[in-house]
């Protein structure tokens, strides 16, 4: 049985706060980050809620271990990974599925 995941990148308003979270449910997680639904949680205290980065694996445990990876990384990497998936660095929240 295939458990679908997700490991994303959100970003502050003006990005320059960073957060790499990976979850089964893209578009729930990120309305929570949106609503702040766990308010003294790291994405809600630094506002970071806008989606720019998110790459889909058939398992959750890939998801994880992608995200651990992209937490490892210099923050110029990460970077560069949203430039290259997202130069804009827009909001990509919309443009996901339920």
């Amino acid at each position: 049985m295939e458990r679908r995941g997700y490991a994303y990148i959100t970003a502050s308003k003006k990005n320059t706060v960073l957060y790499t979270g990976s979850t089964s449910n893209l578009h729930v997680r990120i309305y929570q980050h949106k609503n702040k639904e766990f308010p003294n949680s790291f994405t809600a205290r630094y506002n970071v809620d806008k989606l720019v980065y998110h790459e889909y694996f058939h398992f959750i445990e890939e998801a994880i271990e992608r995200e651990k990876q992209i937490k490892s990384w210099k923050r110029a990497k990460k970077e560069k990974l949203i430039n290259d998936f997202n130069p804009e660095w827009k909001d990509l929240f919309g443009e996901i599925e339920d």
